[in-house]
């Protein structure tokens, strides 16, 4: 569940002397003559801002509504007529970077929070139509709840990315979760059909719905069928465990059942699993009493297919091993990945089975097992967390995602060894956990992340995946060490690190639109014309992508400004259900979803997108990327792609990021 402003004594006590300080800046601009305070604002802002991060932060400031508005902090700006006010205009303020718009509003936001609630009254607006804003501004920023900050508000908004996430927090706690109900139904099933790796904020989600669903205040059918799914999916995927009895009362229901009732248990958990891509805790319960009960059971109740039962079969006694250490209701996310890894059919690699046996054995040095624990917790043994987190990245390599920091790279190095190259994938794995340092070499030189200098991440990142929880931190050393080795040639330094940081697959070719030096846009329609030459099936000789390639994009605001470079992996190119070609790729984020302005809107679901993919047709990706490797001996058929094509990816680009950077 969702916890704001719980207690916390060191919080408190630096909020104590922040408050003090409010309430003499306070007073002194009321005390003020009215053409003086102006001047006062900032300071009230600065220290506003301060409390908010707080603790109780916004609780206090919620309680000085009427000091705040009786000293004129709203006068002189769109916010002093609250009953003129456009929720519709929130998702800008609330992620803008002037540190002073975004405090005014969230102080807006606590004013008439204490309107709704009945604590203050204002002149201008009523407490129902106070009520009924605050519904709509936290219907429209649903991803402030729950999700981390995308490209846009990390670049933008820094540190201050996270203070409107307190505040919906705030507020959804304070009015409750009720009105917001079918809101928060769609959104999950959208991060859902993406398959993501971090789940614990979807979880989070479905457990307020059920205690929706359980308050008799509020009717069940407004949030309709889909949270009933989600619901169960979680707290009672089968008949056997309907109503939630508990872990401890669903073993013994299972100890007492037949081979037939298993088997509908078997078959009722693997579809919940499936539909929702969620595991519930019930699900361990039953996979660990199925131990005993034969190999058909485990595949009925892990939802395989022919391809991964058969696969199941073939190395029974590793999957009976690692069903075994990831059974437990902690760590039960870990048997869908398992699922998903089985029916890739990877195992049939030579070199993966030993890799997952050494897994199995791996116990991580104490850096790493302290690591573990303060992301997961005591619940389970550090080695189950990190057994489930690379079950479930080679299960859905497309899942995992960079949290919030700057570590993009990183995050696609994972996803592409998980794909390309798994035993790799867990060789980095072994030596981040076991001796907490990864050798990589660049050109022949060993870096080691003991020795690099700090990455782009400032601080350690608690926020992830545990298999990336391990490893990001070294590989962002390590990316970062590579950079300054060719810092001092001319050009783009994608260029020489990525082939050497991802893998030999990534094509030696490179081109890039952006002239380093200026900034400025560098023969735009030749790049786009190679690109569609080398990736598009009409104009490349039909010639699917073999491998992933690691390509970087200029993200755009939804109104189409340039916010910055971002990594990402264009995974193929292909007819969309209504036969327009469209690009898929990989994008590091937890939430791929993004409006990137002048309708270019990234799907997710619905484009023919498989599990963690992203799209965009054609021309509209093209429009956003800078940079692209390719295998320079496949040189595609650059004079047959038509002028029409090159013409409409440039208008996009034209009107978006690349319209201050025309030469």
């Amino acid at each position: 569940m969702i916890s704001v402003d719980t207690p916390d004594t060191d919080s408190a006590a630096r909020l104590a002397p922040l408050l003090d300080k409010l309430d003499d800046a306070l007073q002194a601009m009321a005390q003020a003559p009215p053409f003086a305070r102006a001047g006062r604002v900032g300071r009230v802002f600065d220290i506003a801002r301060r409390a908010m991060r707080e603790s109780g932060g916004c609780a206090a400031l919620e309680a000085r509504t009427p000091q705040l508005e009786a000293c004129g902090v709203f006068d002189g700006s769109d916010w002093a007529s609250p009953q003129t006010l456009q929720p519709t205009l929130t998702r800008q303020s609330l992620r803008s970077p002037n540190p002073d718009t975004l405090i005014i509003e969230a102080l807006s936001e606590l004013r008439l929070l204490a309107v709704a609630l009945g604590d203050y009254h204002h002149p201008l607006i009523s407490a129902e139509q106070a009520h009924h804003y605050l519904k709509q501004v936290l219907a429209l920023n649903l991803t402030l709840l729950f999700n981390p900050p995308d490209e846009a508000e990390r670049e933008t908004q820094g540190k201050l990315a996270q203070l409107p996430r307190l505040l919906c927090r705030y507020l959804v706690e304070r009015i409750g979760f009720t009105y917001i109900l079918d809101a928060m139904v769609d959104e999950v099933w959208r991060l859902l059909r993406q398959r993501p790796l971090q789940v614990e904020p979807i979880r989070q989600m479905i457990g307020q719905m059920a205690l929706c669903q359980a308050d008799p205040d509020i009717d069940p059918r407004a949030s309709g069928q889909g949270a009933s799914r989600l619901i169960s999916s979680l707290f009672g995927p089968t008949q056997a465990c309907r109503e939630d009895p508990g872990v401890a009362v669903y073993a013994e229901r299972l100890a007492a059942m037949d081979s037939a009732t298993l088997q509908q248990e078997a078959t009722g958990m693997a579809r919940a699993m499936h539909d929702t891509g969620l595991v519930s805790p019930y699900h361990a319960v039953l996979m660990r009493h199925l131990l005993a009960e034969g190999d058909y059971l485990l595949g009925e109740a892990l939802g395989l297919s022919s391809t991964g039962r058969d696969c199941m079969l073939c190395f029974h006694q590793l999957i009976r091993a690692l069903i075994d250490g990831v059974a437990s209701p902690t760590t039960a996310q870990g048997l869908y990945g398992l699922a998903m890894m089985l029916e890739r059919g990877i195992l049939y690699q030579p070199s993966l089975a030993p890799a997952l046996w050494r897994q199995l054995a791996l116990t991580p040095g104490e850096n790493g097992c302290e690591r573990l624990r303060l992301a997961f917790g005591d619940a389970a043994a550090p080695e189950a967390h990190l057994l489930a987190g690379v079950l479930c990245m080679m299960g859905l390599p497309l899942g995992v995602g960079q949290g919030n920091n700057p570590t993009c790279q990183s995050a696609r190095a994972l996803s592409m060894w998980a794909w390309n190259d798994p035993d790799y994938m867990l060789q980095m794995v072994a030596r981040a956990a076991r001796d907490d340092e990864i050798v990589m070499h660049f050109e022949g030189r060993p870096i080691s992340s003991k020795t690099a200098r700090p990455g782009l991440a400032t601080t350690l990142p608690l926020d992830l995946d545990a298999v990336s929880l391990l490893v990001v931190p070294h590989l962002d050393r390590i990316y970062a060490e590579m950079g300054r080795l060719c810092s001092y040639r001319d050009g783009d330094p994608h260029r020489w690190i990525n082939p050497e940081f991802h893998g030999w697959w990534v094509g030696r070719g490179f081109r890039i639109n952006v002239d380093v030096g200026s900034g400025r846009l560098d023969r735009p329609e030749l790049f786009l014309r190679h690109f569609y030459a080398t990736y598009h099936p009409f104009y490349n000789g039909n010639q699917p992508l073999i491998h992933p390639q690691p390509a970087g994009i200029a993200v755009t605001d939804s109104a189409g400004r340039f916010i910055g470079w971002h990594a990402i992996t264009i995974q193929r190119a292909a007819l969309g259900p209504d036969e327009q070609m469209r690009v898929y790729f990989f994008n590091p984020n937890n939430d791929s979803g993004q409006d990137w302005g002048d309708g270019v809107q990234v799907s997710t679901d619905g484009n023919g997108e498989r599990f963690g993919e992203a799209s965009l047709p054609y021309a509209q990706f093209a429009s956003r990327l800078y940079i692209f490797h390719h295998d320079p001996h496949e040189k595609g058929q650059p004079a047959s792609v038509p002028e029409e094509e090159i013409a409409e990816a440039m208008g996009y680009l034209q009107r978006s990021w690349g319209s201050e950077r025309m030469a």
